[in-house]
């Protein structure tokens, strides 16, 4: 049963906004959809509930279940997008400094296969997962851009590879056998809609620095892929968080509407924007949020799975 201390508190902390975990993410205030500039979703409150970190060498820690203190890559490479951003909107160098710890971290923890060990503190048999790999690559570009680091580009490039390894050979991929192109946050769970746009996003930005057609061609793919298989994300009333049909919390169905408006500005596919507008009607509707919140709590005190 996921109803424990441990999970309370945790829970309290998101629904209240103490979460640095489950921060606003609405669409992103300073991306370009024709050039790498700030990232896709607001990731500055990952910075700004951290102000500790600022001005020295600290890393957001994530605390697990046991109480132990752990550096979750995932985080790494948020705060560091987030620090862009405010790098961007105030010009403020001890952003940039932040930007430039959390892609040097990024290459020093990478391992030689392209990969960084996401899961290790709770999936140790499956530690990988493309939206790790994909939100890597984002930071390290953009890194690349701000301080022409050549490594940056390198560990990027080998971090869309690691990514795009189908999951047979130890990758984060799904290959479909009609050609479309899956990414999975979890190698081992059911695809996930968030993780799987935030690994496309990765994908996306590689395309800006290559010439080669090969990821090009992956990411018409694995957009198409994503497009056919929205409404397996939509329920009557609500957004699901995985093709299990799992329920999303208001959190992940904010960032959701954040990620459908991201994705309707850099394609201007109306799939995007319909999703856009449907779920925002939904979370702007009391009655369905109302049933949308009691059911995922009932979801989580039965559900063995606590991580998202």
């Amino acid at each position: 049963m996921a109803l424990n201390l441990y999970n309370i508190r945790k829970w309290y902390r998101m629904l209240s906004g103490k979460s640095v975990m489950h921060v606003n993410q609405g669409l992103g205030k300073t991306f370009s959809a024709t050039d790498i500039k700030g990232y896709y979703n607001d990731l500055t409150e990952k910075v700004t509930m951290l102000p500790e970190l600022l001005d020295n060498e600290l890393l957001p820690l994530y605390v697990t279940p046991s109480g132990k203190k752990v550096t979750f890559p995932v985080d790494v490479f948020q705060y560091g997008l987030g620090a862009y951003d405010l790098f961007i909107m105030t010009k403020e160098n001890r952003y940039r400094e932040k930007v430039r710890q959390c892609c040097q971290w990024s290459t020093r923890h990478q391992e030689d296969s392209g990969a960084w060990s996401n899961f290790f503190f709770k999936y140790p048999e499956n530690p990988y997962g493309a939206m790790a790999q994909g939100e890597a690559a984002s930071l390290l570009l953009r890194g690349y851009k701000e301080f022409g680091d050549k490594s940056y580009l390198m560990a990027a490039k080998k971090a869309i590879d690691f990514m795009l390894l189908p999951l047979d050979s130890s990758g984060t991929t799904l290959y479909e056998t009609d050609g479309d192109i899956l990414l999975c946050e979890y190698t081992h769970l059911p695809i996930v809609l968030n993780g799987w746009i935030f690994a496309l996003w990765g994908l996306y930005d590689y395309t800006f620095f290559t010439d080669d057609y090969k990821y090009k061609d992956i990411l018409r793919r694995t957009e198409t892929a994503l497009e056919k298989r929205l409404d397996m994300f939509n329920s009557h009333h609500w957004s699901m968080y995985d093709m299990s049909g799992k329920m999303t919390s208001p959190f992940y169905h904010r960032l959701h509407i954040a990620q459908m408006q991201a994705m309707y500005q850099l394609t201007g596919k109306e799939v995007y924007d319909h999703y856009a507008q449907l779920w925002t009607a939904r979370i702007n509707n009391p009655v369905w949020k109302g049933m949308a919140f009691a059911r995922k709590v009932w979801q989580k005190i039965n559900e063995k799975e606590v991580w998202a």
